[in-house]
């Protein structure tokens, strides 16, 4: 006869038996809450603008002085094949932000325009992206952009904000809406659409030059033709002005705007203290949060001309203003960094500093050179393949989690940023649409021996310029160039008196058959292969096509954010604190 336990009451054994497999659950789903809470690192993000890869100690410069930046890589992975995926400011953010190239996004140049050119634009990055900062947002992250935007601001109406930081994952914004230009220092010569505005004013002049020789003649009775007539002239003459100056003559008022969140709090902007300002709120924000994670993008407003430097650093460098501003720019980085160790959270950050593509080499003051400097390789901002436009910093630093002082030879992109940090955040790349980055994670801790990019394509505008082919057998790295810049003077390697090199047009030459480099062994892409001294020419050309007839069945049009219709200035459109067009308020004054 079988023992049965007492009505009511669980024999030992079988309480013992279901007792188990719980504590067990509970065991591992506290195992599961750590390790998620150990995969989602507070995010830094820092972002120069225009700074040239061979500006930096840690990349070969003995000049500079960055020692800020230079320990970053010596704590952290350095990469020295990191490319951005467009030579110019907008379209290159635009794919850091979603890794996926700009056109795809309708954020490249269709012909003309290849940046936004105002704030009161309707151009910019389409609400359907999903940016890092909204999949984090979704995690449970902080997330806060502070300076440089230059993805738009409205859409169809002054207070929409489509284009938004706000709009696109972001929970703070502190910054320009736009970027800095000459126009945002005064004395400085005219930069947005200043061959433009040049000719404007040349067709005024002529317009107001013939209406005065009609006046004159109808005063000395040379012609026949009456005062209403002569004042009609004169008056469309004079509105011809009023409709083009109410742009083009307050493009300071206009664009150099200081935003916090959805409120303009600087019109126009005071160069001088953006430094302060951007110092400041950043560590701000490290403290507000310093209790749940966070992701913070600083996008620096250095070293983009104007060169605004302030007097501590003014003069201290051997390369003139643009090397006083890149040593500003360190120190910047080095007090936001020290901000992560006061609190305690260096530690638990993922940090990573890069620049949105090369040095500006057309960026001169007569014989001054007032851009940056891209080492060994060739060509700068604008130009859509060769390496000095692409090629900038990659560093990362994670301590305890990713080896410090790693170098990585690997071809990257700063599109590979979006799925790491995603996820790293604990969040999914969405599977509705093309992502042209891969996670750099394995590649960064050292379980994967080879980049996740086998070929990456490189534009100039919507032209496919080059791409480049990582044989990872044998360790070659081939380039094939389809078009390359004309240079102006010859031999220059830049395209002076020119704002940056065109696209398209008589500006560009078209390489058939195509110039082929191996950029393993030679960097600087100085002497182009041939079938007489590469065997392989005709199958790499022919492997490279291949790829790149793949990569453009994954192309769909899209809408254009560069179109005239949405390049334009629209005053309904226009930020504005206080009452339009008398839009004027400091950060410690009133609107007027």
């Amino acid at each position: 006869m079988a023992l049965r336990a007492p009505r009511g009451r669980a024999a030992p054994a079988a309480r013992d038996f279901l007792w188990g497999p719980l504590l067990l659950c509970l065991l591992l789903r506290t195992s599961e809450l750590k390790a998620a809470n150990a995969l989602q690192p507070n995010i830094l993000l820092i972002m120069a603008d225009d700074l040239g890869i061979g500006d930096l100690g840690c990349y070969g410069n003995r000049t500079l002085r960055t020692p800020n930046i230079d320990q970053l890589a010596e704590e952290g992975v350095r990469l020295t094949q990191h490319l951005a995926a467009a030579p110019l400011c907008t379209p290159s953010r635009s794919s850091f932000l979603t890794g996926r190239h700009s056109f795809r996004s309708g954020m490249e140049a269709d012909d003309g325009y290849r940046a936004l050119q105002w704030n009161a634009g309707s151009g910019g990055l389409p609400t359907n992206e999903t940016t890092f900062a909204r999949v984090l947002q979704q995690q449970g992250y902080a997330t806060g952009l502070i300076g440089k935007w230059h993805q738009g601001v409205n859409c169809e109406s002054r207070n929409d904000h489509c284009h938004h930081p706000l709009n696109h994952g972001f929970d703070y914004f502190y910054g320009m809406p736009f970027t800095l230009v000459n126009d945002c220092q005064p004395g400085r010569p005219p930069e947005v659409d200043a061959m433009t505005r040049s000719r404007l004013w040349q067709y005024t002049q002529m317009a107001a030059l013939g209406v005065l020789t009609i006046a004159v003649g109808k005063t000395c009775g040379f012609i026949s033709v009456s005062w209403k007539g002569v004042l009609g002239a004169a008056s469309l003459v004079f509105l011809f002005f009023v409709s083009w100056y109410a742009s083009f003559g307050f493009v300071r008022r206009w664009n150099c705007i200081l935003m916090r969140d959805h409120d303009v709090i600087e019109q126009p902007m005071v160069l001088e203290s953006m430094a302060g300002h951007m110092l400041r709120e950043a560590v701000s924000y490290i403290e507000r949060n310093k209790h749940r994670p966070f992701l913070l993008f600083v996008s620096l407003l250095h070293v983009h001309i104007p060169l605004v430097t302030t007097k501590r650093f003014l003069g201290k460098s051997q390369h003139g203003l643009y090397g006083d501003n890149v040593e500003e720019m360190d120190w910047l980085v080095g007090e936001i960094l020290k901000a992560l160790e006061v609190h305690g959270l260096k530690n638990m950050t993922f940090t990573y500093f890069t620049s949105d593509h090369g040095g500006h080499l057309e960026a001169r003051d007569g014989h001054s050179q007032l851009g940056g400097w891209n080492g060994i390789f060739r060509g700068g901002k604008g130009m859509g393949g060769w390496e000095g436009g692409i090629r900038v910093p990659g560093i990362f630093r994670w301590p305890g989690v990713l080896p410090a002082g790693r170098v990585i030879h690997e071809p990257t992109s700063l599109m590979d940023v979006f799925p790491t940090v995603v996820q790293l955040g604990g969040g999914h790349v969405p599977q509705d649409r093309v992502i042209d980055g891969h996670s750099l994670v394995p590649l960064l801790q050292g379980t994967a021996e080879h980049s996740a990019h086998e070929f990456l394509f490189h534009y100039c505008g919507k032209y496919l310029h080059a791409a480049r082919w990582h044989e990872k057998d044998s360790g070659r790295l081939w380039k094939v160039h389809y078009m390359t810049p004309q240079f102006h003077p010859k031999g220059t390697g830049a395209c002076y008196g020119q704002g940056v090199c065109p696209c398209s047009g008589d500006g560009v030459t078209q390489h058939s058959p195509p110039l082929l480099f191996d950029l393993s062994r030679d960097p600087s892409e100085a002497w182009p292969l041939a079938p007489s001294s590469e065997p392989r020419y005709h199958a790499v050309v022919a492997r490279v096509g291949e790829a790149v007839e793949q990569h453009r069945r994954t192309l769909s049009p899209v809408p254009p954010q560069f179109s005239l219709s949405n390049i334009i200035w629209k005053p309904w459109l226009q930020p504005c604190c206080g009452t339009f067009p008398l839009c004027m308020c400091g950060q410690d004054r009133d609107p007027q």
